[in-house]
């Protein structure tokens, strides 16, 4: 049963259920205390085990009927006359248990070779939908397909076979439909997900701006994948934000601990460290360059809202505006649509973009405060106004700029890219999800050890 455990828990992993070894040796232990006897005790003492949260309980309903559900094969004998089922089969059928399991149609008998040959093919392995027919294949040779081949082959040379070869080649076809059957099962269980996780891992490395802009369809999942990562990040850091001081002891409230047992300090009270949730200010160019890579970010932060103490967020591309009350009233996917019509397509203006932050919105930023940028940089040889990024540099906790293009264009053409950088703390190339979600991680880390 430990096998067929360690089995079942691959099969929630692959679900998003996730089982860490110690919530393992858990469920082992809770079924050491109940037993298997009663199915809906099993059940319900190994969820209360795993399943964390309303989705997982979802979840795992759905696997534990899966994989516990043992959905005997109806294995019916061929038609044939009167007296031995095995009677009138070709030479050397009665030679072979799987030749006389199929004739008798023993259903029982079949299931559990089906599970052991499953077991010594690895069919629970099965990671691709492309690898189903070879483990099909792979199953029923375990089961010794190849010798019921062998007799029928033999049989239909010497005499075309016969009545017993067509009941034998009958039998084989429907033993293939429920191998069939079975690995599609596995498949559901240990890789129903596998799939999607390839797609979302290729699209996490998928260019922002790639040229053509992004297909419609892979839009709809890289939007999809940007939540489950901030979901990930969120509950990952949104645990309760003190910190022991170890060696600093709260003189006060260990006192009034005392009081009950006379004064004598039974519980020691230790001081503690509020580590407040970051404040974010995101400045973003939304021309057309950038525009995509602007509506991934903004959909990133915004699902940090359990960690992210104030998330602001301004666009520009000629000129600068808040977009809060878009972001607010607007859903965040299609919020940038709304921001593009009102100052999409204008010729960049970094300089001019800083003077409208500066005039109408420094006081936001302060000491507690992290920048973040999202630009290439490229100003159209306007004026960058680099006052005002030291401005922004001397008020802010920290100033981050990510960029969609590699560093080697930060100095060429109209890029001020260069001359920006050295009044950021953190200056990174970000075209792909996935190195957006290492930055915002390292955002939040600052703020949030672990």
């Amino acid at each position: 049963m430990q096998s067929a455990m360690e089995d079942f828990f691959r099969a929630l992993r692959a679900a998003d259920v996730k089982v860490s070894p110690a919530e393992a040796i858990d469920a082992h232990r809770t079924v050491e205390k109940v037993g298997f006897a009663d199915r809906e005790l099993f059940k319900d003492a190994l969820c209360a085990t795993l399943a964390k949260s309303e989705d997982e309980v979802e979840r795992f309903d759905a696997i534990f009927e899966t994989f516990f559900s043992r959905d005997q094969p109806d294995f019916e004998p061929p038609p044939q006359g009167q007296g031995d089922p095995m009677d009138g089969l070709p030479q050397g059928a009665e030679d072979s248990e799987l030749a006389r399991m199929l004739m008798e149609g023993d259903s029982a008998g079949l299931a559990q070779a089906m599970e052991e040959a499953a077991e010594r093919a690895q069919v629970s392995q099965i990671r691709l939908t492309t690898q189903r027919s070879r483990l099909t294949r792979r199953l029923l040779e375990e089961m010794g397909l190849a010798q019921i081949e062998q007799i029928i082959a033999n049989a239909r040379r010497l005499d075309g076979g016969g009545e017993g070869a067509d009941r034998l080649e009958a039998g084989k076809r429907r033993l293939a439909q429920e191998a069939q059957r079975y690995v599609e099962r596995q498949h559901e269980l240990y890789a129903a997900g596998s799939g999607k996780m390839l797609r979302e891992e290729m699209l996490a490395r998928k260019a922002l701006n790639a040229e053509g802009g992004i297909d419609p369809v892979d839009q709809a999942m890289m939007q999809a994948l940007v939540k489950k990562m901030a979901k990930r990040l969120a509950d990952r850091y949104s645990r309760r934000r003190n910190r022991a001081r170890k060696g600093h002891m709260d003189v006060r409230r260990t006192l009034r601990k005392s009081m009950p047992y006379g004064g004598m300090p039974f519980e020691i009270v230790w001081k503690t460290e509020k580590i407040d949730k970051p404040s974010i200010i995101c400045i973003c160019d939304v021309s057309k360059s950038v525009a995509a890579a602007a509506q991934f970010l903004l959909t990133f932060l915004y699902s940090l809202n359990e960690v992210v103490d104030r998330m602001e967020a301004y666009a520009f591309s000629g000129r600068l505006i808040s977009v809060n009350d878009i972001l607010d009233d607007e859903h965040v996917d299609g919020a940038i649509f709304q921001v593009l019509r009102k100052i999409g397509f204008q010729q960049t203006d970094y300089g001019k973009s800083l003077e409208d932050f500066c005039e109408n919105h420094l006081d936001r930023v302060d000491r507690h405060t992290t920048v973040i940028f999202l630009g290439d940089g490229r100003s159209n040889y306007a004026d960058p106004r680099l006052d005002l990024m030291a401005t922004i540099h001397n008020r802010a906790r920290s100033i981050i700029w990510l960029n969609p293009e590699p560093e080697s264009y930060w100095t060429q053409g109209d890029s001020v890219m260069h001359r920006y950088e050295r009044f950021c703390h953190v200056a990174k190339t970000c075209n792909t999800l996935a190195q957006l979600e290492r930055i915002i991680e390292d955002v939040l880390r600052t703020y949030v050890p672990h």
